[in-house]
Protein backbone atom coordinates (compact mmCIF):
# COMPACT_ATOMS: atom_id res chain seq x y z
CA UNK A 1 0.00 0.00 0.00
CA UNK A 2 1.38 3.39 -1.00
CA UNK A 3 1.63 6.25 1.47
CA UNK A 4 -0.66 9.23 0.81
CA UNK A 5 0.85 12.44 -0.52
CA UNK A 6 -0.93 14.48 2.15
CA UNK A 7 -3.00 14.12 5.30
CA UNK A 8 -5.95 16.22 6.37
CA UNK A 9 -6.22 16.41 10.15
CA UNK A 10 -9.67 17.39 11.41
CA UNK A 11 -10.10 18.37 15.06
CA UNK A 12 -12.69 16.24 16.81
CA UNK A 13 -12.12 17.75 20.28
CA UNK A 14 -11.02 14.56 22.03
CA UNK A 15 -9.31 15.44 25.33
CA UNK A 16 -7.90 13.77 28.40
CA UNK A 17 -10.58 12.24 30.63
CA UNK A 18 -12.00 14.90 32.92
CA UNK A 19 -11.12 17.88 30.69
CA UNK A 20 -14.14 19.57 29.13
CA UNK A 21 -14.54 18.60 25.48
CA UNK A 22 -13.96 21.35 22.90
CA UNK A 23 -16.43 22.57 20.29
CA UNK A 24 -14.96 21.45 16.96
CA UNK A 25 -16.72 18.07 16.95
CA UNK A 26 -20.11 19.80 17.37
CA UNK A 27 -19.52 21.97 14.31
CA UNK A 28 -18.07 19.31 12.02
CA UNK A 29 -20.77 16.65 12.13
CA UNK A 30 -20.60 14.78 8.83
CA UNK A 31 -17.48 16.63 7.66
CA UNK A 32 -15.16 13.65 7.69
CA UNK A 33 -17.45 11.87 5.25
CA UNK A 34 -17.84 14.98 3.10
CA UNK A 35 -14.07 15.61 2.97
CA UNK A 36 -13.37 11.97 2.13
CA UNK A 37 -15.90 12.05 -0.74
CA UNK A 38 -14.50 15.34 -2.05
CA UNK A 39 -10.89 14.16 -2.13
CA UNK A 40 -11.98 11.01 -3.97
CA UNK A 41 -14.07 13.02 -6.46
CA UNK A 42 -11.14 15.37 -7.07
CA UNK A 43 -8.63 12.52 -7.40
CA UNK A 44 -6.44 13.88 -4.60
CA UNK A 45 -3.96 11.54 -2.91
CA UNK A 46 -4.91 12.33 0.69
CA UNK A 47 -5.89 10.63 3.91
CA UNK A 48 -8.45 12.11 6.33
CA UNK A 49 -7.62 11.75 10.03
CA UNK A 50 -9.79 12.65 13.05
CA UNK A 51 -7.64 14.10 15.83
CA UNK A 52 -7.78 14.99 19.45
CA UNK A 53 -8.09 18.62 20.47
CA UNK A 54 -5.71 20.81 18.44
CA UNK A 55 -5.91 23.53 21.12
CA UNK A 56 -7.18 26.24 18.79
CA UNK A 57 -10.76 26.28 20.12
CA UNK A 58 -11.20 30.05 19.68
CA UNK A 59 -10.61 29.62 15.93
CA UNK A 60 -12.37 26.27 15.48
CA UNK A 61 -13.29 24.12 13.81
CA UNK A 62 -9.70 23.47 12.75
CA UNK A 63 -8.33 21.53 9.80
CA UNK A 64 -4.59 20.98 9.15
CA UNK A 65 -2.96 19.94 5.88
CA UNK A 66 0.29 17.98 6.17
CA UNK A 67 3.11 17.99 5.14
CA UNK A 68 2.63 21.71 4.34
CA UNK A 69 1.56 22.37 7.95
CA UNK A 70 -1.23 24.70 6.81
CA UNK A 71 -3.68 25.31 9.68
CA UNK A 72 -7.16 26.47 8.71
CA UNK A 73 -9.71 28.09 11.00
CA UNK A 74 -13.48 28.36 10.88
CA UNK A 75 -13.93 25.19 8.84
CA UNK A 76 -17.62 25.00 9.66
CA UNK A 77 -19.25 24.49 6.27
CA UNK A 78 -18.92 22.48 3.08
CA UNK A 79 -18.24 25.74 1.22
CA UNK A 80 -15.18 26.43 3.37
CA UNK A 81 -13.92 22.87 2.84
CA UNK A 82 -14.40 23.31 -0.91
CA UNK A 83 -12.43 26.58 -0.86
CA UNK A 84 -9.57 24.93 1.04
CA UNK A 85 -9.50 21.94 -1.32
CA UNK A 86 -9.61 24.28 -4.34
CA UNK A 87 -6.53 26.00 -2.93
CA UNK A 88 -4.76 22.66 -2.50
CA UNK A 89 -5.43 21.81 -6.13
CA UNK A 90 -3.96 25.21 -7.10
CA UNK A 91 -0.95 24.73 -4.81
CA UNK A 92 -1.83 27.70 -2.58
CA UNK A 93 -3.50 27.79 0.83
CA UNK A 94 -6.92 29.47 1.08
CA UNK A 95 -5.57 32.64 2.70
CA UNK A 96 -8.87 33.80 4.21
CA UNK A 97 -8.99 30.70 6.44
CA UNK A 98 -5.26 30.26 7.08
CA UNK A 99 -4.02 30.69 10.65
CA UNK A 100 -0.93 32.88 10.39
Amino acid sequence: MALPERQILVCQSFRVKGDPKGICHKQTDGFLQYIEEEILDRGLDMQVVATGCLKQCEAGPIMVIQPENWWFKGVGSEEVVDTILDGLEDGEPAAEYLIA
